[in-house]
């Protein structure tokens, strides 16, 4: 069966289970998604289903995204992401909600890390740092050399160091669901997922035992 979401991350908090043990899960407001395409081998090359979420004023998409979905009888939705699947067992059309989910399961969750900007090596790579006495004025922080002296005299190319952190698509494996609720939408995984709160993310069947 087809195992598959896209949904927003709520934030975090905690349940109690019946030993009264404090679980620590993650909100996601999951679905309900609307099955915008299915791709099958003989047509596409590969075996997939296109989803979509939350819908959303027509005028904030183009005309050939309108098209697309109301070819398959589908409100204007703003976000559309594939899932691949060896057997797609859903149509065109259908709407797909968290009751594909059991508690108990485990599930991967996609999402985009939050963003830290420019960082340096000690936060973004773990470096230890400089000596922390013996005269250290200012190297605390600093990576500290990454080459050979005269020769080449340059640093090589893919040294780690300093630059950009975060922002990356980050998939967490096997995180298992506690609570479903049809009602409201909601689908609590223990642990964390990445991302803001508010965060898009992809909640598909794990790809691990």
């Amino acid at each position: 069966m087809f195992k598959g979401l896209i949904g927003k991350k709520i934030g975090m908090t905690q349940i109690f289970n019946e030993h009264g043990a404090a679980i620590p899960v993650t909100l996601i407001e999951a679905g309900p998604c609307y099955v915008t395409q299915v791709r099958r081998p003989e047509k596409d090359g590969y075996s997939a289903v296109q989803l979509g979420f939350q819908e959303v004023n027509p005028k904030r998409l183009t005309g050939g995204q309108l098209g697309h979905l109301k070819r398959v009888g589908v409100p204007p939705l703003r976000y559309l992401r594939e899932f691949r699947v060896k057997d797609p067992d859903v149509a065109e059309g259908d709407t797909v909600t968290v009751e594909r989910f059991a508690v108990g399961e485990r599930v991967d969750v996609i999402g985009t890390s939050k963003g830290r900007g420019f960082q340096g090596g000690v936060k973004r790579l773990g470096f230890g740092g400089g000596p922390k006495t013996h005269g250290q004025s200012d190297r605390w922080r600093a990576p500290g050399s990454r080459g050979a002296g005269s020769t080449p005299g340059r640093t090589m190319k893919g040294n780690r160091g300093p630059g950009h952190m975060g922002a990356n698509r980050v998939t967490v494996m096997g995180l298992e669901v506690v609570l479903v609720d049809p009602e409201r939408n909601l689908l609590a995984v223990k642990g964390g997922v990445p991302g803001p709160k508010g965060g898009l993310v992809l909640i598909r069947a794990a790809r691990k035992n």
